[in-house]
């Protein structure tokens, strides 16, 4: 029997000791959060510098725009320079991010603290995922996969939650927020440090090679069923949170920024929620279903905006998160699995391109035609419009499935 040798005996206990991929979810989260942490405090800026819902929806639609570019020209990064470099890069990003809207100067801080976050986001989105994904043991791999896409969406709807209660029960409502999320941050950078690199020969002094949507031949079977369903999902995320703080407080007359930050948080906990449901369906019905669950959640949102019904708000949020999580956690699950290592962060990165193209579009589309058809009628509008590009999604599934292992 062939025993290990003393170096070996060293180094493993070491390695097993370190931070594994529940750590690196925990990171995940923190990131993320920062991305919508000033979605209650919008009505406080608008307020304070006086622009137009307009205005309001580009500033948060210059986010996406950030993440978009940064999966484009550095989604592939991590696949060479390392996990570990790239992750701290998005978390520097993310501080700086709230650094800005500290400084309070008016749209262009606002405009850059977007920005900023949109990077920080691109990055995460594709090292974030992969280093949880490859940190599991193959015991826990759809552990590990429900701990990446739940890190993902639990931190989008931590943020709003975080910041909606500090605003509201804390002094300094438009400052005290980012000065907890900068101490988050300094925690998840110290886990990133302690994280194993899962890169072998990572060179993190290697310059970016952008190489744009890039999927491999093998996997483009499944990536495009897959990502259409990620598209139709993010829409209701970025339809609810275009529409569900300025519905909240100029049209139900509440003010309560606790309030509009549990509205937001429910739909991306019920997503969390739909997302365990993943494991017992397979992903050839779970992607189907859950658009079938998205289109009946839509339905709800549209009936809150036409009796001005907080409750039925509520419903269409759980209803359509629990579908966006089911249909997301399949789609993303199918697409890392079908992926050769060499490519995988660039596969998924091309895969969340999709994905937060559906999350911008409703924003600048509900704010540009409010302009014009008021609050209500342009959430009923576009509400109308992405329950149609759903449906269509949720009937192309069911009659082209997307291909699973093996087949």
């Amino acid at each position: 029997m062939t025993r290990p040798s003393p170096a070996s005996r060293r180094t493993r206990p070491d390695r097993d000791r370190r931070p594994g991929y529940r750590a690196a979810a925990a990171v995940f989260a923190i990131g993320m959060a920062g991305t919508t942490l000033p979605t209650p405090l919008y009505g406080l800026y608008r307020e304070e510098l006086g622009f137009s819902e307009l205005m309001v929806t580009v500033v948060f639609a210059s986010y996406a725009v950030g993440v978009i570019l940064t999966l484009l020209l550095v989604g592939n990064h991590s696949d060479r320079a390392g996990r570990r470099p790239v992750l701290l890069c998005a978390l520097g990003l993310a501080a700086a991010s709230a650094v800005c809207f500290l400084l309070e100067g008016g749209l262009p801080a606002l405009f850059a603290g977007r920005v900023l976050s949109g990077f920080s986001a691109g990055l995460l989105s594709g090292a974030g995922t992969v280093t949880v994904l490859e940190l599991a043991p193959l015991e826990h791999r759809s552990r590990a996969g429900f701990a990446a896409t739940a890190a993902n969406m639990g931190g989008l709807g931590c943020g709003p939650l975080l910041s909606g209660f500090l605003a509201e029960y804390a002094p300094l409502p438009l400052s005290l927020p980012f000065l907890a999320h900068l101490g988050l941050v300094a925690v998840a950078c110290v886990i990133v440090l302690l994280l194993p690199e899962t890169v072998p020969d990572a060179r993190p002094r290697a310059r970016p090679k952008p190489q744009g949507l890039y999927v491999p031949p093998e996997v483009r079977g499944v990536f495009a069923p897959s990502s259409l369903a990620a598209f139709a999902g993010f829409s209701l995320l970025g339809l609810f949170t275009a529409v569900a703080p300025s519905f909240v407080s100029r049209t139900l007359g509440i003010d309560n920024l606790a309030v509009t930050g549990l509205v937001v948080f429910s739909v991306f906990l019920s997503s969390t929620a739909g997302q365990s449901l993943t494991g017992r369906v397979a992903a050839r019905s779970a992607l189907p279903l859950g658009c079938l669950v998205l289109v009946a959640g839509l339905l709800l949102v549209g009936a809150s905006l036409w009796v001005k019904a907080l409750p039925l708000m509520v419903a269409g949020a759980v209803c359509g998160g629990l579908g966006q999580g089911l249909a997301f956690r399949a789609a993303l699950t199918a697409v890392g699995d079908a992926a050769p290592p060499a490519h995988r962060a660039a596969t998924i990165s091309s895969f969340f391109v999709v994905a937060y193209t559906g999350i911008s579009l409703p924003v600048v589309g509900v704010g540009a035609l409010t302009m014009w058809l008021g609050l209500q009628r342009a959430g009923l509008t576009f509400t109308a419009c992405v329950t149609l590009l759903v449906a269509a999604t949720a009937l192309y599934l069911v009659r082209h499935p997307a291909p699973t292992r093996g087949h």
